[in-house]
């Protein structure tokens, strides 16, 4: 993968655009600020159980996890922490965004770098109430031990990657969530929202978070 730039997004954070697809990581309209929008407030505190499991697609610069790790001590919650990746980022990159700085806790720098420099394919406790089980796989032929509560769907938007937004892929999520699961997404296509519903999800959009309009919230029920 090649990553040509370093780059401020609206609200003072940071996130790498790529030249390879002409992507970006995280949104420009903030970087921060759609992680807490969409999978903090949408999905993490909406869900009521003291222990849970979460999957992310597009484990990328760790953002969404490290919040979540950050967010679970306050929230008294005890995760383990799925993510999906198949094109790891070079920790000199995610040193360059310092996301510990811009989320006032630059005392957790070393735990963000621990989740980078941890093994892939091993459970690694980052902390007591937080365990991260990297998969360097694809979304595609995932499968896992334990069935999950929580889907963080952050991959690349479908104009840059349609395959994982697909029916098929969704419905082979599905065989990974217990009963009443939900999926959380910034993206709110139109096409996107068809293939969840033709998966076999309730598909909710709600607002979404700054320079976007709307985004999806996905509930699984058997």
């Amino acid at each position: 993968m090649s990553a040509t730039q370093v780059i401020t997004t609206k609200d003072g954070s940071k996130t790498i655009r790529l030249s390879k697809k002409d992507g970006y990581y995280h949104s420009i309209h903030g970087a921060i600020d759609e992680a807490l929008h969409v999978y903090i407030k949408h999905g993490l505190r909406h869900i009521n159980k003291p222990t849970l499991n979460i999957l992310e697609m597009g484990f990328g610069t760790a953002l969404n996890a490290f919040i979540t790790l950050i967010e679970s001590a306050s929230l008294f919650k005890k995760i383990t922490y799925y993510a999906v990746e198949n094109n790891p980022l070079e920790y000199n990159l995610i040193d360059q965004l310092d996301y510990p700085c811009q989320l006032g806790v630059s005392f957790e720098k070393k735990r963000l770098k621990l989740m980078h420099q941890c093994p892939w394919n091993l459970s690694v406790a980052i902390d007591t109430h937080f365990y991260l089980h990297k998969l360097n796989t694809q979304i595609q032929t995932l499968s896992l031990d334990e069935k999950v509560d929580l889907v963080y769907y952050d991959a690349f938007s479908p104009r840059v990657d349609k395959v994982v937004w697909s029916v098929k892929v969704f419905k082979n999520i599905s065989k990974l969530l217990n009963n009443n699961a939900i999926l959380v997404t910034y993206c709110a296509n139109g096409q996107v929202k068809r293939n969840l519903a033709a998966a076999g999800y309730l598909v909710e959009t709600l607002d979404g978070p700054p320079g976007k309009r709307e985004m999806i919230r996905a509930n699984w029920s058997k």
